[in-house]
């Protein structure tokens, strides 16, 4: 049974439920769902210091970190486009990455531990994005130096590219990647978002 026809049929016996028949009903679903194997990807959305965050994850591991500026319902159609159109909103697979982020905001964790799904990302821009959580918190890091160590010296810009196309930020760090000025550079969250971020690590 899909999920619209799962949903009407309950509706119908129940009539209008109330929020809390609907949490429960919803919660049905999700186990239902990754019981059958119909569930591919799993999201949920967060508050954090930095705003609003859209949380997803396959069954391999997080898979997407979003800022609301970038328009979930646009990251959830990219997710649906590239990945799977088996997507729905199931807090549960996101409980420990929600946990770590909270953990993280309040300077209790200083690193992630979570398996990651690198399926958004390939080439030079997975190599750069594997390199960047090995940037210690509290570290920073040039987009010249990152270029050196992954072994493209003259790849500045692609490495520059790789940051702010990184799927998975606060996670995986590209906030710590700075211009050889020491300026920001570009951050996908916003400026204001990576200068909260990196004053956060520095004030731990």
């Amino acid at each position: 049974m899909d999920e619209e026809s799962f949903e009407r049929e309950l509706f119908g016996r129940l009539g209008d439920p109330g929020a809390a028949e609907l949490k429960r009903l919803h919660a049905r679903l999700e186990a239902s769902a990754d019981r059958a194997g119909l569930l591919d990807i799993a999201y949920t959305t967060m508050d954090t210091p930095v705003g609003r965050l859209l949380l997803a994850a396959t069954d391999r591991g997080l898979v997407r970190v979003a800022y609301e500026r970038e328009g979930f319902e646009a990251v959830l159609e990219t997710l649906a486009a590239r990945l799977s159109p088996r997507i729905l909103d199931a807090p549960r697979r996101l409980d420990a990455t929600a946990r770590q982020i909270d953990e993280y905001f309040a300077r209790a964790r200083t690193t992630f531990d979570l398996p990651l799904d690198l399926a958004l990302s390939s080439g030079f821009r997975q190599t750069v994005q594997r390199h960047l959580p090995s940037i210690e918190y509290g570290r920073t890091q040039t987009y010249k130096e990152v270029a050196g160590i992954v072994g493209n010296p003259n790849a500045v810009r692609a490495v520059g590219s790789a940051c702010a196309t990184n799927p998975l930020p606060v996670v995986v760090p590209c906030h710590r990647v700075l211009r050889t000025d020491g300026s920001l550079g570009g951050y996908i969250g916003g400026l204001d978002a990576k200068a909260a971020l990196l004053a956060l690590e520095h004030a731990a």
